[in-house]
């Protein structure tokens, strides 16, 4: 049921357009996907979503199993009935969590036991139970397990987590095929550090397992940003072009269209979600600060020209207003402009893609930017 084409390429790039064929339809790339991670992008409803073009989200595999849990969402069928979301879905392993937010954490050879962040009961998460739950949830596309590393790490560090995300990419591989009425893709996920060796020798392991797609894990983890590009600049070349690949959870609007023309092909971020709370709003131009007193009594809309719900019938006085006043509505309205803003752009870099025109795309944006 899974299956990735390209499309075009860009002739003065490593840019290209390509077609995720899912069991929930077919998603264009390169892809924005918001994040959902509780079953839910904040403050959206699934035919919000639909309206600003979403084909896919991102649901996170180690809180959905903490809450509501696999009883539950198994009883639906899977996370797609239970949220009413017919787009694809991509799931994460939940090993970023368990790095990020479990109270204590113990890694070992079998996989890693933890202390929920919610009551501090103890779980045990193994590569074989993260592909258990991402099956029971319904993924399209599940993430094996991977161990996340901060930054900066010591060469030694980094390569001894690169070397057990390896041996459990294998073990999520097997127990991901002993499922074979599953229809969901599995993606391996590059680790290594800022090593470029390390990342060598992490991709060339991948390979060998031949999984669906391959994601670049372990960036935007607080890396100066040209370190980033740099190797995501080495790392993506060394992954087979006939597959998808996936940056995790980056970035901003330049860093999507950076990373775009390094060859990546998905993108994940909480940044137009949870920018919207905190009264920033993306524009063609750059940010901009809702709550700042000069839109007090503006009657334009965020951006003139843009199509999303917000800037069709909302003025930034009026979304001020409900910002500076707290109100609920504020939040909503404001994730519908930013996650439009997102998925139209995207749209835009694939149709100048298959047009040959990235890089004046490329140009035209940072100019537009540098002229307000």
């Amino acid at each position: 049921m899974f299956s990735f084409k390209v499309i075009a390429e860009s002739g003065t790039t490593r840019a290209r357009a390509g077609l995720l064929q899912t069991a929930h339809g077919a998603v264009e790339t390169p892809v924005f996907m918001p994040v959902g991670t509780l079953g839910t992008v904040k403050s959206l409803s699934p035919e919000e979503l639909f309206d600003c073009e979403v084909g896919i989200i991102l649901g996170n595999t180690y809180h959905l199993y903490l809450r509501p849990g696999c009883e539950v969402i198994r009883r639906f069928s899977g996370l797609h009935n239970f949220m009413h979301w017919d787009g694809a879905i991509l799931t994460d392993s939940g090993g970023f969590q368990v790095f990020s937010l479990a109270k204590l954490r113990t890694i070992t050879e079998e996989g890693v036991t933890f202390q929920s962040h919610i009551d501090g009961s103890q779980h045990v998460l193994t590569p074989e139970k993260a592909i258990e739950i991402q099956i029971c949830l319904g993924s399209d596309i599940m993430m094996c397990l991977d161990e996340c590393i901060q930054y900066p790490v010591d060469r030694d560090n980094a390569k001894g987590a690169l070397e057990l995300t390896t041996r459990w990419a294998a073990r999520c591989k097997q127990i991901w095929q002993e499922h074979s009425d599953s229809s969901g893709a599995l993606f391996g996920i590059v680790q290594g550090g800022m090593f470029k060796d390390l990342r060598a020798m992490s991709a060339d392991a991948l390979l060998e397992n031949d999984f669906s797609g391959y994601a670049v894990g372990g960036l935007s983890v607080g890396e100066p940003k040209d370190l980033m590009f740099e190797i995501a600049d080495f790392t993506l070349p060394r992954l087979p072009d006939a597959k998808p690949k996936y940056i995790m959870g980056t970035g901003t609007p330049a860093d999507l269209i950076e990373l775009v023309a390094l060859g990546a092909d998905m993108f994940d971020c909480v940044l137009p979600t949870r920018n919207a709370r905190n009264g920033q709003m993306f524009t063609k131009s750059g940010t901009m600060n809702i709550y700042n007193s000069r839109f007090k009594d503006d009657p334009e809309p965020v951006e003139a020209g843009c199509r999303c719900y917000t800037c069709q019938n909302y003025s930034k006085a009026y979304l001020r207003h409900l910002y500076m006043a707290k109100e609920l509505l504020a939040y909503r309205l404001n994730t519908i402009h930013n996650i439009h803003f997102y998925i139209s752009l995207m749209k835009r870099v694939r149709k100048a893609i298959c047009k040959d025109r990235f890089s004046e795309f490329r140009k035209a944006f940072y100019a537009q930017r540098e002229s307000e």
